[in-house]
């Protein structure tokens, strides 16, 4: 498959070796495909309006147009994700609790595996139907390879996916396709994006002190 500095699924997606990036991903139907439907409908208008426009222009330097389209689509996409997030915070009764000790491990060891390889790890929190994760790509792999955020996430996604179906008896999909992704601006941005994903079980009322959640990672772990 040829690797793209833009991609789409139902969203937009931005990619770049080298990029910082804070993830989040979730378990199939762990947010009723309704309850967000208004954000998800002016998203993917702005967002087929923005990628489009990319595909046509090949410009390395935005046009004002694109970039006002930009703002717009990232100023309704924070809103989305908090809302998101607050949903997912909510919902007590996942199909899988990924804050089970061996899924915890699961995913914590594949989010590690490429450490060093093809990414840096600053921080994840494995809540118990959604994962938050910190990271900055390599530029390029040991091969000379550039690596790309999509290839990074399906592999995650695919191994963690078997290995979890397998030790809970259960087949068919188990992570939502849909993964969101923000591109780190800066030091700024990196700091308070490694803070929410530390705290965010203590924001979703399950430990009082972040340090006490097993499912948390920080730094060279």
């Amino acid at each position: 498959m040829e690797k793209k500095e833009s991609y789409k699924h139902a969203l937009p997606h931005f990619q770049q070796p080298g990029q910082a990036y804070f993830v989040t991903w979730c378990l199939k139907d762990a947010v009723p495909k309704k309850a967000l439907k208004r954000y998800t409908d002016e998203l993917e208008f702005l967002g087929d309006a923005i990628f489009n426009r990319e595909k046509k222009t090949r410009l390395e330097i935005a046009s004002p147009q694109l970039e006002k389209l930009q703002m717009q689509y990232y100023s309704l996409r924070k809103k989305y994700i908090k809302a998101y997030d607050d949903l997912l915070d909510a919902e007590r009764n996942p199909i899988v609790n990924l804050s089970n000790p061996g899924n915890t491990k699961t995913i914590a060891e594949a989010i590690q595996f490429w450490e060093g390889k093809k990414l840096s790890n600053h921080a994840f929190s494995i809540m118990p139907n959604h994962v938050h994760w910190v990271f900055q790509l390599l530029e390029k792999d040991e091969d000379g390879t550039p690596v790309y955020l999509q290839d990074i996430l399906q592999s995650v996604k695919r191994h963690t996916a078997n290995r979890i179906n397998k030790a809970e008896g259960r087949t068919g999909t188990l992570w939502q396709k849909e993964s969101f992704d923000t591109t780190i601006r800066d030091e700024k941005h990196l700091y308070y994006a490694i803070e929410y994903t530390l705290n965010n079980p203590v924001s979703a009322g399950l430990v009082k002190d972040r340090k006490d959640w097993p499912g948390n990672g920080c730094g060279d772990f």
